[in-house]
């Protein structure tokens, strides 16, 4: 039986060693070496990229930018998605419309995204500063201020991954007994109490489900920077795997480009695990 499902798995094992552990072996192999143009064959430089790394001030801008970015998508995100959800399921007409609505964003590819939200906050012409000048707010150039872009990425990551999770809340809420709901009508808790005691608690493995793949997609969702802002101003919107393509594609430094995706993958590994096997004992009913 065990060989059986062995034989299942091994097709998708097969593609696992393809495309994630062989090239993160070969990320953490060439990250020990210098690989740029000035260097034809890689010459081992032992720890020499990493002691780079730590002391490059535009890494720890991009780590903080990095930080900030998950911090402002995650939990909003996940508010956001479980508000819609909730809505969703208690509404009773046009709701195959409303989820809809709020899943559409998440079926744009993220450069068309980044061509909207563009148009949105151009200066000038684009639709929010149309909009703010009906209340006497002049130009703001969202993208092209440093204390205003990563409020502005922020914001429109939010509005596209909100729609994605909402559809795992739903789920999750679809799963809950309705026996419960009718017993605390019952009592006559009042709904927020009900939402709090028995809505919130048993939708928990959900949202550690969810918040792991938020906080994933905080640190590899790029594609909106490079039609958008390029990193800038100053690099007050550069995050961690634009800085990578950078450093790869731009600088050509393969080595100190596989130095600083060796250590985007060990601090993603790491939080996935606190909060896997930190939280998941606790937040599950035996």
């Amino acid at each position: 039986m065990n060989a059986f499902a062995w034989m299942l798995l091994f097709p998708s094992l097969i593609f696992l060693i393809l495309f994630t552990f062989y090239p993160v072996a070969g990320a953490l192999k060439t990250s020990f070496y210098m690989a740029d143009l000035s260097t034809p064959q890689p010459i081992y430089i032992g720890l020499d990229n990493y002691k780079g790394m730590m002391e490059d001030d535009v890494f720890w801008k991009v780590f903080t930018n990095n930080i900030w970015f998950a911090v402002g998508t995650v939990p909003t995100s996940i508010l956001l998605a479980l508000l819609m959800a909730v809505f969703a399921n208690k509404i009773v007409r046009a709701k195959g419309l409303v989820r809809t609505a709020f899943f559409y964003p998440t079926l744009i590819p993220m450069i068309a995204i980044g061509n909207i939200w563009l148009f949105i906050y151009t200066p000038g012409y684009g639709m929010l500063s149309r909009f703010l000048a009906n209340f006497g707010v002049g130009d703001i150039n969202w993208l092209g201020s440093q204390s205003l872009v990563m409020i502005a990425m922020i914001i429109m990551v939010v509005w596209k991954e909100a729609g994605y999770f909402m559809l795992f809340y739903l789920a999750g809420l679809q799963n809950i007994s309705q026996e419960m709901y009718e017993s605390a009508e019952v009592d006559g808790v009042p709904k927020w109490k009900v939402f709090w005691r028995i809505t919130f608690p048993l939708l928990m493995p959900t949202t550690l489900f969810v918040s792991i793949i938020a906080l994933t997609n905080s640190f590899k969702l790029v594609d909106h920077l490079w039609i958008m802002t390029k990193g800038g101003p100053d690099n007050a919107s550069n995050l961690l795997l634009y800085y990578v393509y950078e450093m790869a594609f731009k600088f050509w430094d393969q080595g100190m480009a596989s130095a600083l995706t060796t250590v985007m993958i060990a601090l993603l590994l790491l939080i996935a695990a606190v909060q896997f096997f930190g939280l998941d004992r606790k937040i599950h009913y035996r």
